[in-house]
């Protein structure tokens, strides 16, 4: 049988970063508690609802990862992160290797947190560092420091939580090559398993990408390094890692080998994943359904015994296709297109002839005739590949 995620929102941190466009916020402290009952029993009384809203029950399907993002997870409290996850596994078959990954700051990973998350069953964690340049950190509201990270490692490998997952963010105010690089090097040095590289998003849900668009000067947005400036950081970084040994699996993440992350290969894979709290998703493979991404309007909601939906949508055959093009192109591995065409009965080559052939004549894309995958430079275009291949 095909084993799912789960996801958990917890939308709240204790200072909201200048760059993030994620549903979270520094809300009050005092809202915690009721927001994890609300969480608790939308994980309860999942079945109810979904079937209110049309949704045939998956909760027979075993779930072998689970994810809690944010937010900042890490805040949680060992008794508040224990009762969670029992709801979870009271809910679920969730098998003994199942893959638990927790978000956490590097100031959240002390010795006594990594004890208790290990002993609640965590056994991954994804830290926020984003730079290693004090400079670049607090110029977007992180709190940490290089020797905060150094010992967040520390910690965590001495309660026994080994894979360790680092993210990293290109674009950041100030940053130049000379700090980009000395970022990547001082984390290799600490030997993290995973990577996550990510450009800066300038949209209009942060506040820096708003000042950007806008032509703002708060949040040191004159400092922001030039659009060519980003894409050659991530390159020089691309480059280093696999040098070091990782595999680039995906646009954004490298992996020693064994070590990729295997909720997220079920968001890239199409396998189906169940997504509770604010702004959550889920996906069963016929259908996509999605939480309101409002604090109150969430709450309220579970107050009221009704679910908390803010759509709900089953996929067409060609919405499908569209999705598998997509979300297999993120893999670095690509896609074989005759195995495509089997489970779509359709001729995917002709249908995207235009499309592939000015992709592989850009560089962006290429391919032996079946065996379709991005470029290194297509990776840094890969919105603009994606968005062509939707109807």
């Amino acid at each position: 049988m095909q084993s799912a995620g789960v996801y958990l929102s917890i939308p709240f941190c204790r200072q909201k970063c200048t760059y993030c466009n994620f549903a979270s916020e520094a809300h009050a402290p005092a809202l915690l508690p009721g927001y994890l009952r609300a969480l608790e029993r939308e994980i309860a009384e999942r079945a109810r609802f979904w079937a209110a809203a049309g949704i045939p029950a998956s909760e027979d399907m075993p779930v072998d990862s689970i994810y809690l993002g944010g937010g900042t997870p890490g805040m949680l409290r060992p008794e508040e992160l224990a009762s969670l996850l029992g709801t979870v596994r009271a809910c679920f078959s969730v098998p003994g290797d199942a893959e638990i990954t927790l978000e956490a700051s590097p100031e959240n990973a002390t010795r006594e947190n990594a004890a208790a998350w290990a002993y609640c069953g965590v056994n991954r964690v994804s830290m926020g560092v984003q730079s290693m340049v004090t400079q670049e950190l607090r110029a977007v509201g992180r709190r940490h420091s290089a020797e905060t990270v150094a010992d967040a490692f520390a910690a965590l490998r001495y309660a026994g939580i080994a894979n360790i997952s680092v993210d990293l963010i290109a674009g950041l105010p100030h940053q130049t090559t000379e700090s980009w690089q000395s970022s990547l090097e001082a984390l290799l040095r600490l030997a993290p398993p995973h990577f996550s590289v990510y450009m800066l998003e300038v949209d209009e849900d942060s506040r820096l990408g708003r000042e950007i668009l806008s032509g703002g000067s708060r949040y040191t947005r004159e400092a922001v390094p030039s659009d060519e400036q980003v894409a050659d950081q991530f390159s020089r970084a691309s480059e280093r890692l696999r040098a070091a040994g990782y595999v680039h699996y995906e646009i954004s993440n490298f992996a020693r080998p064994g070590r990729h992350s295997r909720h997220n290969e079920k968001y890239w894979t199409g396998a189906p994943y169940f997504g509770f709290g604010v702004e959550a998703h889920s996906y069963d493979g016929r259908r996509r359904w999605a939480n309101t991404d409002s604090l109150t309007d969430y709450m309220a909601a579970l107050e009221k015994g009704v679910a908390p939906l803010a759509q709900h949508k089953t996929l067409s055959v060609q919405e499908k296709l569209e999705e598998r093009l997509f979300l297999g192109l993120r893999r670095l591995e690509g896609l074989r297109l005759s195995d495509l065409e089997a489970e779509f009965r359709a001729s995917v080559r002709q249908k995207y002839a235009e499309q592939i052939g000015e992709f592989c004549r850009t560089g962006w894309m290429e391919t032996d005739g079946d065996h379709l995958c991005l470029t290194e430079r297509g990776l840094l275009f890969s919105n603009e590949i994606f968005a062509s291949f939707l109807a």
